[in-house]
C-alpha cells in the first residue's frame, strides 16, 4: 500500500499534508500520534470513505475504495459499527453472510475477542468496550488481507489488550497487513513498522529499532518528542 502526496481538506482546513508513505505488506504498521493529529483521517482515506482527498492511494494494487477490493479490507472505526437491536452473534451471522465467511469463523472470532460467553446478549446492553470488541470481531470474520483498525484497544483491560496484540501478530505472520492507529506510545513497540504523525504531517517512518537508533533515544515516546523538537528548531 502506498500514499503519494496525499492531502485532505475538510471544512476549508488542510488536516493531512502531502503524506508520502509506503506500507510494507505482512506487517503490523502503527500510525502513532496524539489525538487530533490526522490518524483517523488518514485511515478513512486509505479505506476510501474520506472526502476532500488529493494525491494517490494504492491499496492491494487498486485505487482506494474500489468496489472490487471492499471485501479484502476489514475496517474498524473508533465508533462501534454494530446493530443495537441484535445480539452479538446475530450481528456476526449477518455480516458473515455479507462477506461469505465460513460459519465456523463466527465461533472463532467470538473466542478471539472474548465475547463467546455473552454472544446472545443484545448490543444495546453491552458496555462500550464490549461493543468495540463486537465491531472488531466483525472485521476479523473473513480474515481480510488488510485490516485497518482505528484505536482498536482503547478502553480495554490490559489482559485483553495483550491477547489482541498477540492475535494481530498471528494475522501478520499469516500474511495479512494490519494498519493500527494509537495515541498510546507503548503500543508502538508491538508494531513492526511505524508512521509517526503530528499535525497532519509525517514526522518519520521506519521500524521501532531504526527510529530509536536514528534519534538516539530509548523509547518511542522519547523518539517522537525528539523529532518534534527537531522540526521546531530554526
Amino acid at each position: 500500500m502506498t500514499l503519494g502526496s496525499v492531502s485532505v481538506v475538510r471544512g476549508g482546513k488542510t488536516v493531512l499534508h502531502d503524506v508520502d508513505v509506503a506500507v510494507p505488506a505482512g506487517r503490523i504498521v502503527g500510525i502513532i500520534g496524539p489525538s487530533g493529529c490526522g490518524k483517523s483521517t488518514m485511515m478513512r482515506a486509505i479505506v476510501g470513505v474520506q472526502a476532500g482527498v488529493s494525491g494517490t492511494i494504492a491499496v492491494l494494487g487498486e485505487p482506494a475504495g474500489v468496489a472490487s477490493r471492499r471485501g479484502s479490507v476489514g475496517y474498524v472505526t473508533q465508533e462501534p459499527s454494530v446493530y443495537d437491536d441484535l445480539s452479538i452473534r446475530e450481528n456476526l451471522n449477518y455480516f458473515g453472510q455479507l462477506v461469505d465467511a465460513d460459519p465456523s469463523q463466527v465461533d472463532h472470532v467470538l473466542e478471539t475477542v472474548r465475547l463467546d460467553d455473552i454472544q446472545h446478549q443484545r448490543v444495546d446492553d453491552l458496555s462500550g468496550g464490549q461493543r468495540a470488541r463486537a465491531s472488531l470481531a466483525i472485521a476479523l470474520l473473513n480474515e481480510p488481507p488488510l485490516l485497518v483498525l482505528d484505536e482498536p484497544t482503547v478502553g480495554l483491560d490490559p489482559v485483553l489488550r495483550h491477547e489482541l496484540w498477540a492475535q494481530f501478530a498471528e494475522y501478520a505472520a499469516a500474511g495479512s497487513t494490519l494498519l493500527v492507529s494509537s495515541h498510546v506510545m507503548d503500543e508502538a513497540n508491538r508494531c513492526d513498522w511505524l508512521i509517526l504523525l503530528r499535525d497532519g504531517r509525517v514526522l518519520a517512518e521506519g521500524s521501532p529499532h531504526d527510529l530509536l537508533v536514528s534519534t538516539g533515544t530509548a523509547t518511542i515516546e522519547a523518539a517522537f518528542l525528539s523529532l518534534v523538537t527537531e522540526r521546531r528548531a530554526p
